[in-house]
């Protein structure tokens, strides 16, 4: 009996991962760096598998971009379903939480593009409609096979113009609600635990934010977590994070209040050649997403962390040349309690 209540009182005690906050990485680049030979190694020189060097630096969250008909191009390519519904298998084998990312397109989405899919072009509003319905359904009902549940799943990729052009650009908000809706109701019925993200990008833009989710609301958009990238790096003039950082708490401060809505940084990324400052940025966006009240700040997501330069040509990774993780990694080790 004694055994049976200790038992009982650690399972009421453990935190779920509801509980848990995100500390993760998107890692859509992964099997092309495997594929093409690419090395990782850990901090002391031995190679190892990237999920093992990313679970010991305190990742526990693996964010997974899906496009529709992907080319086999190595930096725009791949992330077809089958692909991330393999990766997202991967990370549930390694413990990991997982996020998947629809971007409704063949290759990237982002504020600069939004193209449809080759194959949804010349369709009707009611025909679009239907294919982003069943699409995601379709990706979401394969890895429900696979045993994978993931705990969010995003509507969109940095939707600050809409996505799925012209058609669900914000000029119509009408039908680019309407659009996310389709998404939104495809996710839950598969899937009903996972929770629904809109994720814009210029996390420090409060007035941006603001303008775009009473937009969402006024037309009747469904979601249940509203995601964030923050790149200083990006930001006009490329100021020190330090100058944004406070504009990043109070937004994400003000959107869970003004909307009543959990938040999270789902993109975070710093110069790799400058690890110190992006373990210094990481920290302070980890400690102002766990500071939201009510506890409805979730968790931060690097971008690509695994990415390093010498194989994308990507400046913001926190991977060395030497095939090692940055000191900035480290900041995921971090207690946020600690100072």
């Amino acid at each position: 009996m004694k055994k049976l209540l200790i038992a009982l009182m650690m399972a009421v005690a453990a935190p779920t991962h509801a509980e848990v906050f995100a500390k993760g990485a998107d890692i859509g680049w992964l099997p092309q760096m495997e594929a093409t030979g690419y090395k990782f190694y850990d901090s002391d020189g031995k190679e190892e598998d990237c999920f093992r060097i990313l679970k010991d630096h305190g990742i526990n969250t693996i964010r997974l971009r899906t496009w529709v008909h992907p080319s086999n191009d190595r930096a725009s390519g791949h992330n077809s379903k089958d692909e991330t519904v393999a990766m997202a298998l991967r990370a549930q084998r390694w413990g990991m939480r997982v996020m998947i990312d629809f971007h409704y397109s063949d290759s990237w989405a982002d504020p600069q593009q939004q193209r449809k899919p080759a194959a949804w072009e010349g369709h009707d509003f009611p025909q679009l409609l239907d294919d982003v319905y069943n699409y995601t359904h379709e990706v979401m009902q394969a890895l429900k096979q696979a045993g994978v549940t993931p705990e969010w799943v995003q509507v969109g990729n940095e939707t600050r113009t809409g996505m799925i052009y012209p058609e669900g650009h914000t000029d119509n908000w009408p039908q680019l609600a309407q659009l996310i809706n389709r998404g939104y109701d495809a996710i839950k019925a598969v899937s009903p635990s996972s929770k629904v993200v809109l994720h814009l990008d210029r996390g420090n833009d409060n007035a941006w934010f603001r303008t775009w989710f009473d937009n969402a609301q006024k037309y009747g958009a469904k979601y249940d977590v509203i995601g964030m990238s923050y790149y200083p790096f990006w930001l006009d003039g490329r100021p020190d994070y330090s100058e944004s950082i406070s504009d990043l708490g109070a937004n994400l401060n003000d959107m869970a209040a003004r909307y009543d809505k959990e938040v999270m940084v789902v993109e975070v990324g710093g110069v790799d050649t400058e690890p110190q400052n992006t373990y210094d940025m990481l920290l302070a966006v980890q400690r102002k997403v766990a500071d939201v009240p009510g506890g409805k700040g979730l968790g931060v997501i690097y971008w690509e962390p695994q990415g390093a330069r010498s194989w994308s040509h990507y400046e913001l990774s926190a991977w060395g040349a030497d095939g090692r993780p940055t000191k900035a990694m480290e900041a995921f080790r971090v207690k946020l309690g600690d100072k």
